[in-house]
């Protein structure tokens, strides 16, 4: 509890001890002739005391144009109460009323210090070695490529690569996931992690501000500017609903009691025209109590903001409450394979040479693919297995969803697939074994080929259940490979739908045939990690990007971001959006419900203030305490 809170518990306690007594023999005190007057200044105290500050916002709001707001209801239906004589309901109503506020305050708090302890990651200094001794450094001063120090029980400021030494990392801030990480040299390390054993020794790959923590704790603050429509709707509906009521408000006040005296309808069960306007003008104090909208407008947004953070914890980084909404209505799934079904890790299992000796043609391949950071190319790489003198290379062109042209050493060698040999003109052979097929053209003639074979993900099979016991009607695969590639490892995880050997433009063809499949509120995510997939992500209605090791264009594009590339966490993101969103929709039924019958009982002059702050107060906690479920949400 905050200091502001804190003042304001004891605000409340000490106006609770001076009230209720007074409040107990207020009776008593008029009994024996204590003037009306002293009767009100002795109320009037506590009312002060715990009022004061909503009296002056309502002031403020008056005085600045913005009048209609709940602070204004709760000054004007006090006020009233206690105009009117009835000095106890008026002093309740503001007592209970801030106590709601209290609680309010409390509950919100509470679930932002959740969701900042959660993603308190982002380290305070970085350890660079100097004169065989350490010295911390702000992690901001670090340059890419420096030699970074990470001590047992220390966070990684920054992401690198392990030049010596091994440990266990915990990742669970970033992924959501408890078991330790093992690394050692040559191993990529994110920062946020938190070092459990040995001394790292860490190469710096990138700068502080583009570090993984830093763009997590980003996404995590920038996600509230990104309002969900329910949110939006509720703003709109508070906008126009408070006037509204306060306007029905006074017509209650004022038109019956004319009503009344003009047709003398009812007349004979007031003793006096006082007494009319009295009890009228009561009961429009009670409307307006019952009025506020405290529990729409606090509990939908903190719903989405539970939600996020729940997420959030299970490693799944949601952008905005309006990505939040819109996954809870996902029907069908679209999924890029490499790096997303499976684990992204190729090795070269077979190189068919012709004419040209194997490590020859590994060789020219290897160098052809230097500049290139894809799996694929690092498999070539790793099988070459020696230095890469980048010089060699020259006039590298890289032609998307074909291939690379370059020159070795002045030798004109291309490297692709069957449609960039087709482009060439060159006459290649077909290969029967299973995988990425890359053929090669060295000198304008046909060199043979390189097999390539990528591993299925161990859950990528149960994923796919998952997303159907989730409710997604439609799971379709969509990779550039060759059809004999894409329909195995579709066979492998259950998928029935899948389209082969697409480039770049045809999966957004591809994405928008399944667009328009989607009526009504069925929406549509694409799965992807490449640079590639950046252009699907941003046209699905929903892009979910793999975090760990997904292309930073890749992660810009997409909505959401999977911080451990499990992609059975889809079907959690999906479950945890849902309940959210039903949380959201009881919150609103019963705010809007209950209000809207107490309304009706204090027109009818069946509910008096007592109700009428239970109505306010009681629904906003019963509402607040619902919506912060949405942080739990580990059961899912």
């Amino acid at each position: 509890m905050n200091k502001k809170q804190k003042i304001l518990l004891w605000r409340i306690i000490i106006a609770a001890i001076f009230f209720v007594p007074l409040y107990l023999i207020s009776e008593e005190l008029i009994d024996v002739h204590l003037p009306q007057w002293a009767v009100l200044i002795l109320f009037l105290i506590p009312y002060l005391l715990v009022g004061y500050d909503i009296l002056r916002k309502a002031f403020l709001g008056i005085k600045n144009g913005q009048v209609f707001d709940e602070n204004f209801l709760m000054t004007v239906a006090t006020v009233g109460a206690i105009v009117l004589g009835e000095y106890g309901e008026g002093v309740a109503v503001m007592l209970l009323y801030q106590v709601g506020e209290l609680f309010q305050s409390y509950a919100v708090g509470k679930s932002r210090r959740n969701i900042t302890e959660l993603m308190d990651i982002r380290p305070d200094y970085a350890n660079i070695e100097v004169d065989g001794e350490l010295e911390q450094v702000d992690p901001d001063e670090v340059e890419v490529g420096s030699i970074i120090v990470v001590q047992p029980g220390e966070k990684v400021p920054l992401d690198g690569v392990v030049v010596e030494g091994s440990s266990s990392l915990n990742t669970s801030a970033l992924t959501g996931e408890s078991l330790p990480r093992k690394v050692e040299v040559d191993s990529d390390v994110l920062s946020g992690s938190i070092n459990m054993s040995g001394v790292l020794k860490i190469r710096t790959t990138t700068e502080f501000d583009e570090s993984t923590a830093s763009k997590i704790l980003d996404l995590v603050e920038n996600a509230a500017s990104r309002k969900s429509k329910s949110e939006n709707f509720i703003s709109k509906f508070a906008k126009y609903y408070t006037p509204i009521v306060c306007y029905a408000a006074l017509a209650l006040a004022i038109l019956p009691p004319l009503f009344i005296m003009l047709t003398r309808i009812g007349m004979e069960h007031y003793e006096t025209i006082g007494k009319i306007w009295g009890d009228w003008v009561l009961r429009a104090c009670t409307f307006l109590v019952i009025s506020c909208p405290c529990a729409v407008v606090i509990s939908i947004p903190l719903s989405f903001f539970a939600g996020l953070g729940g997420a959030s914890k299970q490693g799944v980084l949601i952008k905005g409450s309006n990505y939040l909404e819109t996954l809870s209505q996902v029907k069908v799934v679209a999924f890029d394979k490499t790096g997303t079904i499976t684990k992204g890790n190729f090795a070269v299992t077979l190189v068919h040479k012709s004419p040209i000796d194997e490590q020859k043609l590994l060789e020219y391949a290897a160098h052809v693919e230097c500049h290139s950071s894809h799996p694929i190319a690092r498999s070539i790489q790793e099988a070459y297995g020696k230095h890469i003198d980048q010089s060699r290379v020259t006039e590298v062109e890289e032609i998307s969803g074909h291939g690379i042209v370059a020159k070795v050493d002045g030798i004109p060698v291309a490297i692709g697939n069957d449609k960039l040999m087709d482009r060439l003109g060159i006459v290649h052979e077909d290969c029967e074994h299973v995988g990425t097929i890359l053929h090669a053209a060295v000198n304008g003639e046909y060199s043979g080929h390189i097999v390539i074979a990528d591993e299925i993900k161990d859950n990528s099979k149960a994923a796919i259940a998952a997303l159907k016991k989730a409710g997604v009607e439609r799971a379709v695969m969509l990779t550039g490979d060759a059809e004999s590639v894409a329909k195995k490892v579709a066979s492998e995880v259950g998928l029935t739908e899948y389209r082969a050997q697409l480039l770049p433009a045809d999966k957004v063809t591809c994405v928008e045939e399944l667009l328009s499949s989607c009526t009504g509120n069925r929406r549509l995510a694409f799965v992807g990690d490449g640079i590639n997939d950046a252009p699907v992500l941003s046209r699905a209605d929903i892009g979910i990007a793999m975090g760990a090791l997904g292309s930073d264009a890749a992660i810009e594009a997409a909505d959401v971001v999977l911080m451990d590339d499990d992609p059975a966490k889809i079907a959690k993101a999906i479950r945890i959006s849902r309940k959210c969103s039903g949380i959201v929709r009881q919150n609103i039924v019963l705010a809007l419900g209950v209000k809207f019958i107490c309304l009706i009982l204090a027109a009818f002059g069946i509910a008096n203030m007592w109700i009428a702050i239970i109505a306010d107060v009681g629904v906003m906690i019963v509402a607040v305490l619902n919506a912060i479920r949405c942080l739990f949400v580990k059961d899912l």
